[in-house]
């Protein structure tokens, strides 16, 4: 906190007559430079959002009329809910433990043409699964064939705890096809609500007019003051801080499940991000499981949230303490196991 007060103070300082003034709607300029210094490509391909989630808002709006969305099943809450409410045709393609099954996708392909496709391919929300290499570089080539528009949504890949980075699917493609969207919500702090979007030079124009018709110009401050982080070299040391913290609190999670549920449940070991998904025996219902969770003073996400089974959980070991996720797991495992039968 006391380094962004000072980055704040400072960013007001140099750059006050831009920042507390209105803006480009693309984002703050500097910051925009560094991100496509980051990601080699032109600035004017980069716009700054409000959070990644806002860029999947005006990418959508901008393929509106296209087609149907395809997403992962199981796949982030939010987007399945925003296409709910706007009504969209939804083609879910599933997840196992290796990421997207790209075979299913080819034949989904076969179908209607999609708009575009919606996935997290790095510790993705709410499994905690990683495309594996060999599917990426498979997935990049299919995108090429079919010419699918792609939107990879990158919020958790740096927050790695161990295993090799792998190429992103905008890298490995080239990003013609690709969009790329990612924040600095889980690498610097998500109050800042600075995540951003890399997209064709040709979308740029008609996600301008979008962004200047939803609110006329960014929150440039923060933008400013995260640019300002940035500079100072100070993303890098804290990356490795909230790794080896988070990584802690996984661990914990592991630790606790293995001495609590080991062969009443299944669940993954996911090498980074924020989440762990949980598989129940097929006759506990997560949502019923939740209310009787909730009274105990443990909560989690049932999995149906996310189009997943009945029987499935998202476990987030990201906010609470080490000894939090050792107590949590063990209220929630006095509360599975005498239901649970051996798996």
């Amino acid at each position: 906190m006391a380094e962004l007060a000072d980055c704040a103070k400072s960013a007001i300082e140099r750059d006050g007559k831009v920042v507390l003034s209105y803006g480009s709607t693309l984002g703050y300029g500097p910051l925009r430079e560094w991100l496509a210094e980051r990601h080699s490509v032109e600035p004017g391909r980069v716009l700054v959002t409000n959070g990644s989630l806002q860029a999947f808002h005006f990418v959508l709006e901008a393929f509106t009329g296209r087609g149907r969305v395809l997403v992962e099943r199981p796949t982030y809450d939010r987007p399945r809910k925003i296409l709910a409410a706007a009504e969209i045709e939804l083609g879910e393609v599933p997840v196992d433990e290796h990421g997207l099954d790209v075979d299913e996708l080819e034949r989904e392909l076969d179908g209607s043409p999609p708009s575009f496709l919606y996935t997290i391919p790095t510790f993705q929300n709410p499994t905690g699964s990683t495309l594996s290499e060999e599917r990426r570089h498979r997935l990049a080539e299919l995108v090429r064939e079919r010419e699918l528009p792609v939107l990879e949504d990158d919020p958790y890949g740096l927050v790695r705890f161990e295993g090799e980075p792998l190429p992103s699917l905008f890298e490995l493609e080239g990003g013609q096809r690709v969009m790329y969207s990612s924040s600095f919500s889980k690498t610097i702090a998500p109050g800042l609500r600075v995540g951003y979007a890399i997209v064709p030079a040709a979308l740029t124009g008609k996600l301008e007019e979008l962004v200047a018709s939803t609110y006329i110009t960014p929150a440039l401050l923060a933008q400013a003051t995260v640019y300002e982080f940035l500079r100072r070299g100070l993303f890098e040391p804290n990356l490795e801080r909230v790794c080896a913290l988070l990584k802690a609190r996984r661990d914990a999670m592991l630790d606790a499940l293995e001495r609590e549920l080991e062969g009443r449940v299944r669940w993954n070991r996911p090498e980074g991000g924020y989440f762990l998904w949980l598989e129940l025996p097929d006759e506990i219902d997560a949502s019923e499981l939740l209310a009787r969770a909730s009274e105990a003073g443990v909560t989690f996400v049932p999995g149906a949230d996310f189009g997943g089974p009945p029987s499935s959980a998202r476990l987030a070991f990201s906010f609470v303490s080490p000894a939090e996720i050792d107590e949590g797991v063990r209220r929630l495992a006095a509360l599975v196991a005498p239901a649970a039968a051996p798996v």
